[in-house]
This record gives structure tokens, sequence and C-alpha cells, in this order.
């Protein structure tokens, strides 16, 4: 059992979403503006959280980018509801550090689909071995764990995601475009600065070893072969 967070102000949704949720056999947790939803974020601690963007007090952008800036709450997973649905919008969501993007009218259905999709990818066991040391980085993909020189780094769903895909590729080149598909499941023709944002903030959180994912000018990204490489 899941508990799922719902920022939604439309009250005819929020019931919705929170029976579907219930049979889902997860455990609504409900806000209807965006201070509650800091708020209970931060005393429920809850798997998920679906965000509407159009709240009547704070912007679900806003809301979005306090959760992913609290330490407390940024590894939580949000999955935002929107009746935006140019791509740019939905680029502007992932860029903000939201897991998936969903727009309205949506079939609840497949929003259900969806929130388990982004449940198991948080909690999935890989395949490949557990624990991986590089250098000074070590990565337990089982915890969904980051250390660097011994010292746990706190990483969101995502960009965990994109440190684990970038070193399962070591020393071959991953296009934005291909990273958009692998780590966020999106295709987008335009010029999208979301994988740019995301390695920014990586490599800042890494510290030393932030240096391990090189940038690949014109191209995309490419961590490197061997412990020592300079970032590009």
């Amino acid at each position: 059992m899941a508990r799922i967070l719902v920022v939604e102000d439309e009250a005819d949704l929020q019931e919705v979403l929170a029976y579907s949720l219930r049979q889902r056999g997860d455990e609504p947790v409900q806000a209807f503006r965006g201070a509650d939803a800091l708020r209970l974020a931060r005393e429920k601690r809850p798997d998920l959280v679906l965000l509407d963007v159009m709240l009547p007090d704070l912007p679900g952008t806003e809301v979005c980018k306090a959760l992913k800036r609290d330490p407390a709450t940024a590894g939580i997973p949000i999955v935002m509801l929107t009746a935006k649905g140019e791509e740019i919008d939905r680029v502007l969501g992932f860029e903000l550090g939201a897991e998936d993007y969903v727009v309205k009218p949506f079939s609840v259905r497949e929003l259900m689909l969806r929130i388990g999709v982004v449940l198991k990818r948080g909690k999935a066991v890989p395949t490949t071995e557990s624990v991986v040391q590089f250098g000074p980085l070590r990565v337990d993909r089982e915890a969904h764990r980051v250390f660097v020189e011994d010292v746990e780094v706190h990483l969101t769903p995502m960009e965990f995601e994109l440190l684990v895909t970038l070193h399962g590729t070591r020393d071959r080149v991953q296009t934005r475009s291909v990273l958009l598909d692998k780590v966020w499941g999106i295709e987008a023709d335009i010029t999208t600065r979301t994988v740019d944002t995301h390695v920014k903030r990586l490599r800042e959180k890494l510290g030393r070893a932030g240096d391990y994912i090189e940038t690949v000018r014109g191209v995309g990204y490419r961590f490197a072969a061997t412990p020592g490489g300079e970032r590009a």
C-alpha cells in the first residue's frame, strides 16, 4: 500500500481520484491548496504526490519547486496534473523535477497505471550487481542510495535514474533525446534543457564525482570509462 498525496482543488475530481486510489489499495491524503500540500508532504511523507498545476493559492509549479528544494521531501516522486497539453509545458514540468506529467482530461485507469509505474521505478530491484564502486562514487541500486567518499548524497528518483543510466552506458555517448526516452519516457522534438538542468543538479550534488559525467559538445553526455576523467 502506498500513501498518495492528492493535491487538487476540484472536489469532484478529488473524490474520484481518492476512490480509485483506495480501489488500488493505496491510502490517499487530500489537499485542496498548495500551502496544505507542502505541510502534509512534510507531515505525512507520502510515497508519491499527485499535483495539479492550477491551485487557488499557489501555482503547482511553485509547490513542485518547493518540494524538490526541501531535503525532507526532495525524494518524493511527483506526477503533475494539468489542462495544459503543449509539449513545452510538459518539458517545464520535467525540468522542475516531476517524474510524470498527465494532461486533463485523462483516463483515471491510465493515471492509476502510470502511478504504478512511477512507484515501481522507485522500488525496482535491478538485475545487475546491486552495489557499484567507481572511484569515490558508490551506488547501491537496490537501496537507491548514493555515496561520495562514504558520505551519502540525497538524489531525487529522476536524478538517481539518470546517474544509473549514464553509469550503465560508460564511455558511450548518450544524446539528450535518448536520455529523455530512457529516463523520462518522453519523446521531444523541441530544444529542451530538461536533461541539461538535471545533469547540472546531479553534478553539483555529486561534487568531486560529478566530473565523471562528461559533456560531449553538440551531442549529449558520457560517463567516464574509468575513474579519474575530468569534466569536458
